[in-house]
């Protein structure tokens, strides 16, 4: 959610602090729906074919289904669903017939055995197996999850993101959803809250809530459920964003008039240290992956537009230049590249660029689209389309929803944590 949406800053935070209600830190289960949009422009022939059998035991078809559901919501491949893998006389799996009745020349099939699962991924062509692994797992759904992140590695030579975490906030309460927004769980809630961020090992999440009467920066630990004040200074406190080794907080700060960005403790206590000295509004910070400088979004040209400096402050540079406003700025894991929301046309929609390129690319057509964010391993960017959880191929090339519960303000994808 941009801060400039609502001019000035000022008067668009009064406004949101007058949403004061009490904190609900329970975890509550939330019942998703299964459905899946998809859509895209890539042919078939650029997708990897695959074929997905059912896998034999307790939950194998419901397992080969979310590994399905995975595969094809990465827009990178053609999956075929098909029952049990036939086997012949020996046991050893009938490739013959396997590659007549999915088309595909890769097979994921596998049993189930307890909390074990012990897949396959098989070359049909070359009827052998290119990997076999058992995984072992008490929640059905990881299982599956794992499953496709090992398929995806395999196939692509890039990590999967399937068994990772996503936060998402619907008004009043945060999210923690498995990546399909599947097993959605309410961790905060009962007063307006924005700009949701994760510590870079996944165990806590850092928000702003206006509960108290003003926009205050909490952490709060997924595990234990307890929560902290990290920053609630005089003014407004907001736009939490994680240092890369986790030890540190850029935060937009109003202590001194118009909002600045500091660096905190990410455990709270101490003096902030100011990085900006604008004498307009600076928010939404984001670090550089390697902890060299941050970016952030600044009127100090006359229009929301993002910026970078060094992580000790100094001159900043303008590196947007496309559209009348362009927010909430993301950078990819491997530094090179930045995601944003972008006002074209009268409506916001996500775009991408290669940092130091000058060029961009829209990922999204609006009108409503926001709050960016890339997956761990930078091949899609998850953001709130319209009220909808929107996730896009960081090429452009395939964009899906998933479920969500309620109308999605802000969303922020999780880290590796295995």
């Amino acid at each position: 959610m941009s801060l400039f949406r609502s001019r000035p800053l000022q008067r668009g935070l009064a406004f949101l602090g007058t949403l004061v209600m009490g904190a609900t830190l329970s975890f509550t289960p939330v019942h998703a729906q299964v459905n899946v949009n998809l859509s895209g422009s890539g042919a078939a022939s650029n997708k990897f074919p695959i074929v997905v059998a059912d896998f034999a035991g307790v939950n194998g078809v419901e397992i080969a289904n979310i590994i399905a559901a995975d595969l094809n919501r990465s827009g990178q491949f053609e999956v075929t669903r098909i029952g049990v893998m036939s086997t012949d006389a020996n046991g050893s799996p009938n490739w013959a017939a396997l590659a007549e009745a999915g088309g595909g020349q890769n097979v994921v099939y596998g049993s189930v055995n307890g909390n074990t699962v012990n897949y396959n991924l098989g070359d049909t062509a070359q009827q052998t197996n290119l990997q076999s692994l058992a995984i072992s797992d008490a929640n059905m759904r990881r299982k599956a999850h794992k499953i496709a992140d090992a398929v995806y590695e395999q196939s692509t030579g890039v990590r999967g993101v399937f068994a990772t975490k996503i936060a998402y906030v619907t008004g009043s309460t945060l999210f923690v959803a498995d990546a399909d927004g599947e097993n959605a769980q309410a961790v905060a809630s009962g007063a307006s809250i924005i700009s949701p961020a994760w510590s870079p090992d996944g165990t806590r999440l850092a928000y702003v809530s206006f509960e108290t009467g003003k926009p205050v920066v909490y952490v709060q630990n997924l595990s234990s459920g307890g929560r902290q004040t990290v920053a609630n200074f005089k003014g407004n406190n907001s736009a939490p964003a994680w240092s890369p080794n986790g030890s540190q907080l850029a935060v937009a700060l109003s202590m001194d008039a118009l909002s600045n960005i500091y660096i905190i403790g990410s455990g709270g206590g101490g003096s902030p240290r100011k990085v900006t000295n604008s004498p307009e509004i600076d928010t939404e910070p984001y670090f550089f992956p390697n902890g060299s400088g941050l970016i952030f979004t600044s009127d100090r040209g006359g229009s929301p537009q993002i910026y970078r400096t060094g992580i000790n402050g100094g001159e900043a540079s303008r590196i947007t230049f496309s559209g009348s406003q362009n927010v909430s700025g993301k950078i990819s894991p491997d530094g090179s590249k930045l995601v944003y929301t972008s006002m074209r046309g009268g409506g916001y929609s996500i775009a991408i660029n290669g940092l130091g390129s000058g060029s961009d690319q829209l990922l999204t057509s609006g009108p409503n689209d926001q709050s960016p964010s890339f997956s761990p391993n930078g091949m899609q960017v998850l953001y709130a389309a319209s009220g909808r959880l929107g996730i896009v191929n960081a090429d452009g090339s395939f964009s899906t929803t998933i479920p969500s519960n309620g109308s999605v303000t802000a969303a922020a994808w999780g880290p590796f944590t295995e």
